[in-house]
């Protein structure tokens, strides 16, 4: 039989991959339509229950479209709630508890959405690890899957009107994940900042460079041997 020439192929994100771990699912689909339905909520206490009903049902690990739909919320106003989504990404990144992964179409959809990521969800999860370090490896895992990531966070280190603690998070990001194309930049940031430093203290009388030099120059150091060692 002929295809239809007006048919269209769109690869959307299925709602469950019936393969492996989550067969046997289905009886799920109200509950979770419900709870991706108030995951969009404008009431952060209703977002928030619906983010752990979703968990609770294991939907965010088995269902590319709520894990591409959770991914949406990296951009949360409401810092807990970011913080927990960013924790439920990373475990979908990251082997269960019995040491098995997520199902591949998950994963990919998840990535593929993570690789898209510029400025502002950058900055909002160097947020989410600058303030809580337990979740520092969840959002590198987040941004592991993100190729062009090293340029946006080498353009957060750089910019000197940037909150210093997001730039030294930025930094410390870059060499956790090992975005090597930020080497040469990094390395031209520290040879500034080691000139300014030992501009200051050789002439104490002159006016002082500010505190980032001081707070970010070991960082970047760090980062440097980190890339240096890959």
């Amino acid at each position: 039989m002929d295809s239809d020439p007006m048919s269209i192929n769109l690869n959307q994100p299925t709602l469950f991959d019936f393969t492996g771990s989550s067969s046997g699912t289905v009886e799920l689909f109200p509950a979770v339509w419900s709870a991706a339905e108030e995951l969009t909520s404008p009431d952060p206490e209703l977002r928030q229950a619906a983010l752990e009903r979703l968990a609770a049902l294991n939907a965010i690990r088995l269902s590319p479209l709520i894990a591409y739909l959770t991914a949406t919320r990296i951009l949360e106003p409401d810092l807990p709630l970011r913080k927990r989504v960013v924790q439920l990404l990373g475990d979908v990144l990251a082997s269960d508890e019995g040491g098995r992964p997520a199902p591949d179409i998950v994963v990919r959809h998840l990535s593929t959405y993570l690789s898209q990521m510029r400025t502002r969800p950058i900055i909002a999860l160097l947020q989410v690890a600058e303030l809580d370090p337990a979740l520092e490896a969840a959002a590198a895992r987040l941004f592991n899957a993100c190729p062009n990531g090293g340029s946006h966070l080498v353009d957060i280190v750089s910019d000197r009107k940037a909150p210093v603690a997001l730039r030294v998070q930025a930094v410390r990001m870059i060499g956790l994940v090992g975005y090597l194309d930020t080497l040469s930049t990094l390395e031209r940031l520290e040879a500034r900042l080691t000139a300014r430093i030992k501009g200051q203290q050789s002439m104490p009388f002159a006016p002082p460079s500010g505190p980032d030099e001081s707070e970010l120059l070991p960082a970047v150091q760090i980062a440097i041997g980190r890339l240096r060692s890959r």
